[in-house]
């Protein structure tokens, strides 16, 4: 497995786990990004991407189908970091609603899954720079001895394709 595709099996899995990021529209950010929690559809290393939130959300309201959009995303442990790119679709089928459906989304909507207020958010990732914490001891025995900070960062670092 190369180091890219390493770099991006550790960014799912990551994600798939920790499930906060910082969510915008891509033409507004930063001012634009929110976090939100990431819901997965299954433990496949691809999209889309699921994110319930309310109607009233700037999300919604100043998005359009298919809208270009971007998250931001920082691993609990720092391990791994990212910038994602994709296409945002505002979702009302009831079907992918209730496979998504869990206690911790219910939480946040008095009505349930008929809450008049909720809406759902499809993100369909196209493409990603992925960064590795590059700041471990190794790397500060290799700068006190002459080693080259430039070239272990740029091995810290993927640009992926997501889709």
């Amino acid at each position: 497995m190369t180091d890219d595709a390493k770099m991006t099996a550790a960014f799912w899995s990551h994600l798939r786990s920790d499930r906060t990021v910082m969510l915008g529209l891509e033409d507004t950010a930063p001012t634009s990004l929110r976090p939100m929690t990431v819901q997965m559809d299954g433990d496949a290393d691809h999209g889309p991407i699921w994110f319930f939130t309310s109607t009233d959300a700037d999300l919604v309201t100043q998005a359009r189908d298919e809208d270009l959009a971007i998250f931001t995303f920082v691993s609990k442990g720092h391990d791994i970091f990212a910038t994602v790119h994709g296409h945002m679709t505002r979702v009302t089928d009831p079907a992918v609603i209730d496979r998504l459906w869990n206690p911790t989304v219910a939480a946040w909507y008095k009505d349930g899954k008929d809450d008049p207020t909720l809406a759902l958010l499809r993100f369909d990732p196209v493409r990603a720079e992925i960064w590795r914490d590059g700041s471990s001891l190794l790397a500060g025995l290799k700068l006190i001895f002459g080693g080259d900070p430039q070239a272990d960062a740029r091995d810290n670092v993927a640009k992926v394709a997501l889709s």
